[in-house]
C-alpha cells in the first residue's frame, strides 16, 4: 500500500543509449533465475564501485587494475541499472523504498569510486573532490526537483549513468596507454585534465537544472498581482 501523501513521480530518461538499454534490461529481467531479486541486484551495483574504487587506488602501482574498473563498472551497471526494471517487470514495487536504497546506494557508490580515484596517484586529490561536490550537488538538486515537480530527471544534455560509464571505460583504457599527455612543452595527466573537464560539464549540468526548476517553480505557484 502506498504511504499517505506518496506519489511516485515521472521518470524523465533522455539519454543517448535509453531505447537500446532499456530492450536489454527487460531481455535481461526475462531470463534471470528466479532467486536472484531487485536487493541483490542492488548490493551488486555497490559492491562493484566499493571494488572499483579500491582498483583505482591499486592502479598507483600497476595500471592493468585500470582494466578491473571498468570490469567494476560493467557490474556496476547490470546491478544498478536492472534493480528497479526487475521489480517493475516481476511486478514488486516498493516504490518508496526502491528510491531510498537505490539512490543511497548511488551515494555511497560514488564516494568509494572518488576516493579510490583520489588515492590513485593519476588525479589531483582535490580534483576528484570537486567533481564529487559537484556530483553530490547535482544529485541533491535532482532529488528535491524529483519532491518539487514530481519528475525524476535521470540524464542531462542525453548523458545519464550508463553514457558515464560508457566514457569512463574509454578513458580508463586511454590512461592505462597514455597516462601523460604532451603538448606544446605541458605534461599534464590525462586523468587529471578529464576530472577537471566532468567537473565542469557536471558544474554546468547543475547550474542549468537550478535555473530551469527555479523558474517553472517560481512560474507553477506564481501569486497573482
Amino acid at each position: 500500500m502506498a504511504h499517505e501523501g506518496f506519489q511516485e513521480a515521472r521518470r524523465d530518461l533522455r539519454s543517448l543509449t535509453a531505447i537500446a538499454e532499456k530492450r536489454a534490461l527487460l531481455w535481461l529481467a526475462a531470463r534471470l533465475p528466479a532467486w536472484v531479486g531487485p536487493d541483490h541486484l542492488t548490493v551488486l551495483g555497490l559492491g562493484a564501485l566499493l571494488l572499483g574504487g579500491v582498483a583505482y587506488a591499486a592502479s598507483r602501482t600497476s595500471p592493468l587494475a585500470l582494466h578491473l574498473v571498468s570490469l567494476c563498472l560493467v557490474l556496476n551497471w547490470f546491478g544498478d541499472s536492472l534493480d528497479g526494471t526487475l521489480a517493475r517487470y516481476r511486478n514488486r514495487l516498493r516504490p518508496r523504498y526502491g528510491f531510498y536504497v537505490d539512490h543511497v546506494a548511488d551515494a555511497f557508490g560514488a564516494l568509494f569510486l572518488l576516493t579510490g580515484l583520489a588515492c590513485s596517484g593519476r588525479v589531483a586529490p582535490l580534483l576528484a573532490l570537486a567533481l564529487l561536490v559537484a556530483y553530490f550537488l547535482l544529485a541533491i538538486d535532482t532529488y528535491l526537483a524529483t519532491y518539487t515537480r514530481g519528475t525524476f530527471r535521470l540524464a542531462h544534455g542525453g548523458v545519464g549513468g550508463t553514457e558515464l560509464r560508457l566514457l569512463l571505460v574509454l578513458v580508463n583504457l586511454a590512461a592505462a596507454i597514455w597516462p601523460e599527455l604532451h603538448a606544446f612543452g605541458w605534461r599534464l595527466r590525462l586523468l587529471d585534465v578529464v576530472v577537471a573537464l566532468a567537473t565542469l560539464g557536471v558544474t554546468g549540468a547543475l547550474v542549468a537544472s537550478v535555473a530551469g526548476n527555479t523558474r517553472a517553480l517560481y512560474h507553477e505557484e506564481r501569486l497573482a498581482e
